[in-house]
């Protein structure tokens, strides 16, 4: 992949990283709870709007630094066998990019997370969360030692009890770690006692407006999150008007620390 796209860190003075996350549904529009039903099918099979969809996804993620994405194709018969994740990472020029498949149905469908992001990873992991099976995480490290800055990129479970062991799960991954995102579709609200604990527990905040999310064409729950640590200063939270999904798009600046942007390669 080429490196002509990836961020330049400067030696000196406060650096802006832009996050986005979006569970962008393989591309297929929902406009209403009636196309659930009339536009079900597109879950399955390939359509000519997922292809146009992405087209105007790569649109919006490119004003941004790291990207998460839930709900991304890794290349089947209901994406006609493209990637998602990396037709993105082409469209808007990220030089780096990782997906994790969750539920593999062979050529049938490739269910997925991915992130897209302009800043060298020092390393990327993936790991499958606990519960019922089709959740996972990745944790992507920039920096090294103390002054790292680390990212994971989620898609929870849909009941209380799989999100709770979920959560846990992660709170042992980033326990040793200072400077933290956690974003993406975690099916409850930043009031839900679990998030309330997650949080507190792992000395985060919600870095995002308190607009809701879902469903994008009427919205009236807030469950897709961007989290970061109390030691991360943030600047303008959005939740986007971008309804190519059942979910709208969240993203957030985050100003990072001087010694915290001489820890990330350029």
């Amino acid at each position: 992949m080429s490196e002509k796209a990836a961020k330049k860190m400067p030696a000196a003075g406060e650096q802006r990283i832009r996050l986005l996350s979006y569970n962008i549904q393989s591309g297929l529009q929902t406009a209403s709870p009636r196309e659930y039903i009339t536009k079900g099918w597109k879950h399955f099979f390939p359509h000519p709007e997922k292809q146009e969809n992405l087209d105007l996804i790569s649109k919006l993620v490119v004003d941004f630094d790291i990207v998460g994405l839930q709900e991304v194709d890794a290349g089947s018969l209901r994406s006609s066998f493209l990637d998602q994740t990396a037709y993105l990472a082409h469209r808007a020029d990220f030089p780096y990019w990782n997906k994790q498949v969750n539920r593999n149905a062979g050529p049938l469908a490739q269910y997925s997370n991915g992130f897209l992001s302009r800043i060298r990873p020092m390393e990327t992991h993936t790991y499958s969360l606990p519960g019922l099976p089709g959740r996972g995480a990745i944790l992507v490290d920039y920096g090294e030692g103390d002054e790292q800055f680390s990212v994971v990129f989620l898609h929870l479970a849909l009941s209380r009890h799989g999100r709770l062991r979920q959560l846990s799960f992660v709170s042992d991954l980033i326990a040793s770690r200072k400077h933290i995102a956690v974003m993406g579709d975690l099916n409850c609200p930043t009031d839900s006692g679990s998030l309330v604990d997650f949080m507190a527990k792992n000395g985060l905040k919600d870095a995002t407006c308190g607009a809701p999310t879902y469903p994008s064409w009427q919205p009236v729950r807030k469950i897709d999150h961007i989290f970061l640590s109390d030691s991360l200063d943030t600047d303008t939270p959005h939740v986007i008007d971008f309804p190519l999904s059942d979910h709208l798009p969240v993203s957030v600046d985050v100003v990072l620390p001087f010694k915290l942007n001489e820890s990330i390669p350029d």
